[in-house]
C-alpha cells in the first residue's frame, strides 16, 4: 500500500468516511521523498524509540517504524484510529496514543515504552500548534536526543534565525536557550493534501544536556525576554519598566555592568548578552 499515492489516500479516506479538519490543521503528506528524509535526519535508527506527534494516515509513522526499534505516536483525532489499524497493519513496533500531546505525560511514556532505548521526537506539526508543542517539549526537558519537526516555512525561518537579528523573536531566544537549532530542508506546499497556502520546512533541535542557568535565574530570564520582546522596538529600560514594573535605574545599572548601552533594545542582544544582563538585573533587584 503506497500511502503517498493520491488515489490510494482518497480511497482509504472515502471508505472510512473521513473528512479533513481545519480546526486540527490536517494536511497529509503525499510527496514520497519527504518522510524518508525526516526519518533519516531525525535519529530514526536501531537503538532508538521515536515519539511522533500527529500521524495523519501513517506515512511518516511507517518510515519511522522501518528504521527505529519502536514508535509511539500521539494522535488526537480518534477518527484516524481505524485508518491507522489498516495502513500500519504490517508493523508490530508501533503504539498509538489517542491523546492531546499538550496533556500527555511524555516522561511517563518514555519511561514505560522506551526502556533501554535512546529517544527522539519526529513530527509534521499542524501550523496552529507549532510554538506550544515545541515549547512543551523543551520546557519539559524530556530525555530526547533530537526534535525534528516540519513547520510553516516562516516559522522555521524565525526559529532558525540568529538571536539578536531582526528576524529573531522571543521564540528564537527560547529555542536557542534550550538547545541548538538548524534548518534541514524545505518542503513545497504541493507536497500535501489538501495543499496549504504556504510552504513548509523541516528543522532539527538538539536539546542542551544541562540548563544554562539555575532555576531562579532561568525563570527571571524568561520573564525579561517575554517583557522585552512584547515591546521589542522600545529600549530595554522602557519595555521592562512598562511591562514588568522594573525601575529604569535598575535596568540602566544592569546594562552598564555587563558592558551594554543604556539605550540597548533586548532584540539587539545575542543569547549570552541576554543571559548576562538578566542575571545582573536580578541581582540588582534582590
Amino acid at each position: 500500500m503506497i500511502l503517498t499515492n493520491i488515489g490510494t489516500v482518497k480511497e482509504i479516506l472515502s471508505r472510512h468516511g473521513f473528512s479533513f479538519s481545519k480546526g486540527l490543521g490536517q494536511n497529509f503528506i503525499i510527496n514520497p521523498d519527504i518522510c524518508p528524509k525526516i526519518a533519516e535526519n531525525g535519529n530514526a535508527q536501531p537503538g532508538y524509540g521515536i515519539i511522533e506527534i500527529g500521524t495523519g494516515i501513517g506515512v511518516l509513522t511507517a518510515e519511522l517504524a522501518k528504521r527505529a526499534d519502536k514508535v509511539c505516536a500521539v494522535e488526537i483525532d480518534s477518527r484516524l484510529l481505524p485508518i491507522l489499524d489498516e495502513t500500519l497493519a504490517d508493523f508490530d513496533n508501533i503504539k498509538i496514543f489517542n491523546e492531546d500531546v499538550m496533556k500527555c505525560d511524555l516522561h511517563k511514556l518514555i519511561r514505560e515504552e522506551f526502556q533501554g532505548l535512546r529517544t527522539a521526537v519526529c513530527a509534521n506539526l499542524p501550523y496552529y500548534i507549532t510554538s506550544p508543542v515545541i515549547m512543551l517539549l523543551l520546557e519539559s526537558r524530556l530525555p530526547v536526543d533530537s526534535i525534528t519537526v516540519m513547520v510553516q516555512k516562516e516559522a522555521a525561518q524565525r526559529l532558525c534565525a540568529k538571536v539578536g537579528t531582526r528576524e529573531s523573536g522571543a521564540i528564537t531566544v527560547a529555542v536557542n536557550y534550550y538547545g541548538t537549532v538548524r534548518p534541514v530542508f524545505s518542503v513545497s506546499r504541493g507536497s500535501f493534501m489538501p495543499a496549504p497556502n504556504v510552504d513548509s520546512a523541516v528543522i532539527r533541535i538538539d536539546p542542551a544536556p544541562e540548563p544554562r542557568l539555575d532555576e531562579e535565574n532561568e525563570k527571571f530570564f524568561f520573564k525579561v525576554v517575554r517583557s522585552g520582546f512584547s515591546q521589542r522596538r522600545k529600549t530595554a529600560a522602557n519595555a521592562l519598566s512598562s511591562q514588568a514594573g522594573i525601575p529604569k535605574e535598575k535596568v540602566y545599572a544592569a546594562l552598564r555592568d555587563v558592558g551594554l548601552s543604556e539605550n540597548a533594545r533586548l532584540e539587539q542582544l545575542d543569547l549570552q548578552q541576554l543571559m548576562d544582563f538578566s542575571v545582573r538585573l536580578r541581582e540588582e533587584l534582590i
